[in-house]
Order: structure tokens, then sequence, then C-alpha cells
């Protein structure tokens, strides 16, 4: 079969029966107007609550990891861990809030009071201090005491109360021997205890100071008005030296480390020397040296049993003498000595060539014979000596009417 234009018509192929009819055709019709039900509306629920739909969430995530850790063996630990996470959220989110507790605040720590002088010698002392504002007058506050003895651990022995001003005064406080290192605090309600203070330190010493001294010697000569004398003793006593022969008197102080030196006058001759040492605790030491003064050359110095006589007196008995010391001021023995005594009106009188005995001294008896006028007797003396050379001394005798 062949259409108009020569070309076989072109058939559809239809698909296989499979023995039922082909289902009809229906369109479908509206809903009859009078059976239309109304719209509603819906009205939905507060929904599910936040913290929930994270917890949701986090469920959704670690179900995805678990699926991929399946194979590998790992799921047991995701699960373990997911459990533990829900579990920690739910008690977190479940859980009562409990209150937290009350802070008791104690007050600064007290400060006690820095001693001048941290030596004594006195078995106790009064511990002096001052406490904050904020528990002045506190009757449930108490201030309490600590003392650390040389390198020991520190350890309370005393309480007292607050009292009604900052200012507090505990007095005798027994020291122990040697460093006593005080600190001090505040114990409030319920027995809460601030710092403690900075230390405070006493010394308890009751030996006396170590007193030597290094120069001069005793019995050393000294050809000098002065001797200084230098040595040592505990550090910061306070210093002073007498010499008991003349009376003259220094004082001063030693240094920090107990040096010290003194300058005294002394006399010619042998001086008597104390010196005397009183430490920062107040214990006192004393030493005597013996210290000779020299003055560098030989001397002699005579003297005559009266000075002054009346013409109407005369003749008249005079003893005239001399005392002769060497350079270093020891007494001379041995020396030559001749005494002239110089008349007015009478011819001089002159003595024979005399020696001096083991103490240095000699002696001459003569007159002021009648018929001497009034004037000045002029008494001489000369000192010859073999190792330290010749000296000469004079006075004088007046004759009145």
């Amino acid at each position: 079969m062949t259409t108009r234009h020569g070309r076989a018509p072109q058939v559809r192929p239809r698909p296989p029966s499979n023995g039922r009819p082909a289902p009809a055709k229906v369109r479908a019709r509206p809903p009859a107007p009078g059976r239309l039900a109304q719209h509603r509306r819906v009205d939905r629920g507060p929904g599910i609550a936040l913290p929930f739909r994270a917890l949701l969430a986090l469920l959704v995530v670690a179900l995805g990891v678990g699926v991929l850790l399946a194979a590998t063996g790992g799921l047991g630990k995701v699960a373990a861990t997911v459990g533990s996470a829900f579990n920690g959220f739910v008690t977190d989110l479940t859980k009562a809030p409990s209150p937290s507790p009350t802070t008791v605040v104690v007050a600064d720590s007290p400060v006690l009071e820095t001693p001048d002088e941290p030596y004594t010698n006195q078995p106790t002392v009064d511990l002096v201090g001052h406490v904050p504002e904020a528990v002045v007058g506190s009757s449930d506050t108490r201030i309490r005491i600590y003392v650390a003895v040389g390198k020991g651990d520190p350890g309370p022995v005393l309480d007292i109360p607050v009292g009604t001003s900052p200012r507090f005064l505990i007095p005798g406080v027994e020291l122990s021997p040697g460093t006593n290192m005080f600190t001090a605090t505040i114990i409030g309600p319920g027995g809460v205890e601030s710092d403690r203070s900075p230390v405070v330190t006493y010394i308890l010493d009751v030996t006396k100071p170590r007193l030597v001294i290094s120069s001069p010697k005793s019995g050393a000569v000294v050809n000098a008005r002065t001797v200084k004398l230098v040595g040592q003793t505990q550090g910061r006593s306070a210093m002073s030296a007498r010499n008991l022969t003349t009376n003259a008197t220094v004082a001063g102080a030693a240094d920090e480390k107990g040096a010290f030196g003194l300058i005294l006058p002394i006399g010619t001759g042998v001086n008597q020397i104390e010196v005397d040492a009183v430490d920062p605790a107040g214990n006192e030491n004393k030493v005597t040296i013996a210290i000779r003064r020299g003055t560098g050359a030989l001397t002699a110095n005579v003297s005559a049993s009266f000075y002054q006589v009346k013409v109407s007196k005369l003749p008249e008995a005079v003893t005239l003498a001399v005392s002769v010391t060497d350079p270093d001021g020891r007494a001379l023995g041995n020396a030559s000595v001749t005494f002239t005594v110089a008349v007015p009106g009478v011819p001089a009188i002159a003595s024979s060539v005399l020696k001096t005995s083991a103490s240095g001294t000699a002696t001459f008896k003569t007159t002021i014979p009648k018929g001497a006028t009034t004037g000045q007797c002029s008494v001489t003396v000369i000192v010859q000596t073999k190792d330290f050379g010749d000296t000469t001394d004079r006075t004088v005798i007046t004759i009145v009417k």
C-alpha cells in the first residue's frame, strides 16, 4: 500500500497486549459547591526548645560519623564519646544551680614598730604596733604574735584582743638568748588569719664585749703629749678612756666592725689609763694599761725646800733636789749632778759632783748665809750623762726684807 505521493505509509507499533483492557480516561471533576469543606487555619505549637534542637543536631552529626567509621571499628569509640557528651549536656541542662560559698575577708596585717636599737641585755621587751582602721574595736578579732628564735620556725606566743585604738602595746614580752624575730597577724571571724607583718628583730645579748688594745702595749713609752689608743671591740660600742694619773678623759665610738681609736693627753712619767667599752646591748668591759711619757730628750727638774726668805731670818738652811729622766721618760740613775747657788751680797755656793740614785734623784743641802742682801738667789743644776749628753735646769729663791 502506497500513499498519494508514492511512499509507503508509516505505522506506529503497538505495545504488546497484557490481556487487560486499557483504563478509561476520566476527567477530574471539581467538588460540588455544597461539599467543599471550609479551610481551617492550623495552629502550630511552640515547637522544640532550642537546647533540644541543638541536641538533635548533635545526634544527627554523630550518627553520620558513626556510619563512616563503622567499617574501621571506631564506631564504639565514637558512640562512647557521643554518649558521654550527651550525658554531660543533659546534666548541664538539668542540674540545679548551687550557691557560691561566702568568702571571709580578713583585714591587712598589723605592723610592728622597729626598735631604735635591736640589741638589749634585758630579758623582756615591749612590743608596739598598729592595726588597720577596719578592725578597730572589733570584738571578734584578735592580734596574734609569732616569734622565731635563731634559725627556728616561727611559732605563736600570745593572742590579744583588738582595742579601740589602731595602736597597741604588749608589755613584757620575753626574749630568748640570741636573735628573736617577731611577726603579727590578725585573726578574724571563724579563725581566718591575715598575712604576717614584716619581721621586727630583737637580740638578747648579756655577754661583755671583747676588748683588746693593740697599740700601744702596756708599759710602752710615748714621747709625746698625747697617746693614741687603738683597738678592737664589738661593733658600734660606746668607748671612753680615762687617764687615772692626770684625770684626763676622752670619749668616742667603735665603728660597725668594732675598730676604735682614742687620743688621750698624758703626763710625764707613768700614766695609768683605763679604757671602757659599752656594747649596743648595754654590756660593759674595761681594760687598764700603763703608759710612760718620754720627752725625747734628757731632762732635769730642780726644786728647793722654800722659794722665799726674809733677810731677818738669815742664815737659813735650804735643801735642793733634782729629778733626772732619760729621753724615754724613765728615771735615770748614776747621772753626774752639780748644784750652784748665786746669792746676792755673798760668794756663790757650789756642791761637789753628786750621783743620781736608781730613782733618778739627787739632793744637796746648804745654807743661805747671814749677810746676803735682798734679791734673787739663782739655783742651777748641771746634769751630765754618758749616753744622753748634758742638760741643765734652774729655779729662783727670793730674799725679801
